[in-house]
This record gives structure tokens, sequence and C-alpha cells, in this order.
């Protein structure tokens, strides 16, 4: 597959004074629109004594101006990521390019956190009562943690678990308790980590692309990955650390299946399986792995090895004592013991949309756009067009997401939880007219430093 450097990015006398087409601009605008409507009817509901319990509605934020340690950085970072981005990703080879994505990506993510400062931006945000970090120093037997997990889910007992724990399967609490072991304890390390894997992300995505699409298409979608604006949250919470994983199994599945190569469908079905002991909502990355499975071609049949990756994964925790089905259902009995049973399925069946684009950022729902418009003329009309994978990808994103929210067990918080899908929307940045690819570039940016400098987010 041709790793050449696209001849589509314009020369910057091209770009300047055109304005993206309108269509894009209206649904760029009514994204926008969602959130602030989002906002206000939050604003009222509490005003009325129906709190919809989220602080800076629809966020998990409290209203806070201020500037940071990061923030110069952070401006730097996505002056020169606007201006020179996709210049470079058009003209670099390929290895060196992802190399220095990802380095970036690690800055603009750490730079975002840092504008709250160290402690409270980074090395504080795991170290609360309500976060894993609390219960790893009472895991002295890993195999008793493992086999004892779903009895301490439930709330209201001595012993359950803290929120984000008892919220999850074992896998998440054993990261970092295996971070601890290996002598990185405590809350900076663990945020870094978190910083260090959310960045994979910005590599992931694109190298999937190219690996079921074209090197143009991909370049196109390395500047977008790099400033994400899910990076305001995924450099401080688990989530980013989940989206990582993820997004480097999904990453390797590809591999696997295009290349014929056994060990990358083993290596990502693992990752894949161990991504649903991470976190429940994950096994709901499956609308994405089956798009790689439907765009492999001719190596397609390789996918059955990445079945063989998965299963070891899920002998070991079930051999430990932990039932993955038994801990779902007890964990949705915890999640309306708590504060869910008070959020109004009616108002945030809707609101977490509006949470995607402040994950995602406005361009989201452009792509989205593009994404079902080159489908249908695709799939309905038989008149191909646009690479499949720009559009596949997106849309199946957007499936589990969709699934996600009606299943109401994702009632706010989305705009971290929901990382791992959100990321996959930016795969349909060549979409996007090269022409226009540095405005929107621009208004990605601006959205994360917006909100970053605007509010102190929970995450």
């Amino acid at each position: 597959m041709s790793a050449r450097p696209s001849s589509a990015v314009p020369s910057p006398s091209t770009q300047r004074g055109r304005r993206p087409p309108r269509a894009d601009l209206i649904a760029a605008a009514a994204a926008l629109g969602l959130f602030a409507a989002a906002a206000v009817v939050g604003g009222v509901l509490h005003a009325l004594g129906r709190p919809v319990h989220a602080s800076a509605a629809p966020l998990s934020a409290h209203w806070l101006p201020h500037v940071g340690p990061g923030t110069p950085a952070a401006l730097l970072l996505a002056a020169l990521v606007c201006w020179r981005g996709p210049a470079l990703a058009a003209r670099l080879p390929w290895r060196p390019l992802l190399a220095l994505s990802y380095a970036t990506a690690v800055a603009w993510t750490l730079s975002l956190a840092l504008v709250d400062g160290w402690r409270r931006g980074v090395a504080g945000r795991l170290t609360t009562v309500h976060e894993y970090l609390h219960e790893v120093p009472g895991v002295t037997d890993i195999p008793a943690m493992l086999g004892e997990f779903t009895t301490r889910i439930l709330d209201f007992q001595p012993d359950s678990w803290t929120t984000h724990v008892s919220g999850h399967p074992p896998g998440a609490l054993l990261v970092f308790v295996w971070l601890d072991r290996a002598g990185l304890g405590g809350g900076g390390w663990a945020g870094v980590l978190c910083i260090l894997a959310g960045a994979i992300v910005a590599v992931a995505v694109p190298h999937t692309v190219r690996l079921l699409g074209s090197g143009a298409a991909a370049r196109a979608v390395l500047p977008f990955a790099v400033l994400f604006p899910g990076a305001v949250w995924s450099g401080v919470s688990a989530d980013g650390l989940f989206a990582g994983v993820t997004a480097t199994g999904v990453a390797l599945l590809a591999h696997g299946v295009t290349q014929g190569r056994a060990v990358g469908a083993v290596a990502g079905g693992a990752l894949l399986a161990f991504g649903c002991y991470l976190s429940y909502g994950l096994v709901l990355m499956a609308p994405v792995a089956l798009a790689v499975v439907v765009l492999a071609g001719r190596h397609r049949r390789t996918v059955g090895w990445a079945f063989a990756g998965a299963a070891p994964v899920v002998a070991a925790f079930t051999a430990a004592g932990f039932w993955w089905p038994t801990g779902y259902h007890l964990v949705v009995e915890r999640y309306y013991q708590g504060i869910a049973a008070d959020r109004a399925y009616g108002y945030w069946v809707w609101a977490n949309l509006a949470l995607v684009v402040a994950a995602a950022g406005p361009v989201a729902a452009v792509l989205l756009r593009r994404a079902v418009l080159a489908g249908w003329r695709a799939v309905a009309l038989r008149r191909p067009g646009a690479e499949p994978a720009t559009w596949l990808l997106p849309v199946a994103a957007t499936a589990a997401i969709v699934a996600a929210d009606l299943s109401g067990y994702s009632k706010a918080e989305v705009e971290r939880i929901w990382l791992p899908f959100t990321a996959w929307l930016l795969a349909g940045a060549a979409l996007i007219p090269p022409a226009d690819r540095r405005t929107w570039l621009a208004v990605q940016a601006g959205a994360a430093l917006a909100i970053n400098h605007l509010l102190l987010t929970s995450w």
C-alpha cells in the first residue's frame, strides 16, 4: 500500500480566503446549538428544582476562567499544528511522521492538563476517594481481589468498592495495582500513564485508516487526531487509558486482517478483549472492529486469530474468579444505587450527544454528515467515491455511541466515558476538502482551549 505524500494538500495561497461549504457550517452550528441547548435546559431544570446533577451542565465541571503553566505550550502547539500540521503530514515519511504525531499528542494532552497545574491537573486526579488509586493500597493479594471482586460491587456494605472501581471490571484496578507494584505508585505516575496511553489514539486511528484505505486519507487524519479535543479528559482520566488500549487493539486487528499476519490479529483480539475487562461499555467497540473486518479484503479469514487472542484473556479472568456477566448485572444495580437514579433519561438521552460535540469537537458533525452521504452514495446508489474506510469507521463509531446512549447506562460524564468511540469519528477527516482542513483544525483547537480555560473539569 502506497505511503506517498498526498498531492491533495493545497498550497497556502489556495487556502486563504475560502470559507467551508454552507452545509458544513450548518452542521457545525447545529452541533454547537445542541450543546448550548443542553446548557440552557440544564440550567432551567436546576432553577425549577429538578437538577440534572452536572455542575456545569451538560459538562461535569465548574465555571472557573483561569490560565496555568500549560497555557503557553497549549496555545503554541495549537498554532503550530494548525499552521504546519497538514503540510508536514503530507510530506514527511510515514514512520517519522507517526513518531512526531505521537510526541505532539503527548505534549498537547499534557499541556492541557497543566492548565490546571501539576497537582490539580495531573497528580491529584486519580487519588480522590472515588477513584482507583484509593483502593490500590488495600490490594495485597491479586488473585484474592479477583475472586471476591463481584461480592464488593454493590453499595451500602462495609467493604464496598469505591465508585469508579465498582463501576468497572477488575482490569482497570489491576492496571494501577501493577503500576504500583512496578514502583511507580501515586497519582503522578498514574496520570502520566493515562497521558501516554491516551496519546496513542493519535497514531492508532490514522494508521488503521492507512491499512484499510490509503496513505493520503491517513495523512489527512493525523493533524485532527493530534489536536483531538478529547485530550482535555483523556490525559486526566482512566478513560484515556481505555481509549489508547482499544485503539491499539483495533489497529493491530487491522494489521492482521489486511496483511494476513496472524500475530497482529492475535494481539488485536487480546487487547480488545482486555478492553472489555477495563470497562463494561467497551463491548461496544464491536461495530468498529466489525468495520475493520468488512474492509479487510482478501485476508479477512485471518480474523479467526483475533478470537484466539481474546480467548486466553477471558479464560484468565474467569479462572481467577471474575465472571463478566455477573459483574455487569451487579454494576447495573450499583448504577441505580447512586446518582444515576436521579439523572433524568429524558434530558441525558440527547444531552449526551452534546457532550460528544465537546469531546470530538464541532468538526465531528461535519465528518458525520459527509460520512453518511458518502455511505449512502456507495451503498444505496452504488456510486463509489470516497474511500470506504473514511466513512465506514465514523459510522461504526456513531453506531456504538447511539447504542450506549439509548441503553441509559451512560447518563452524563460521557465526555470521558465515550473517548474510545469519539476518537474514531476523526477517521473521516479525508472527507473534508483539503482547503478547509486548516480552518476546522483551528475550530477544534479553539474548542479544547476554551473548555479547559473557562471551566475546571472534573477529569
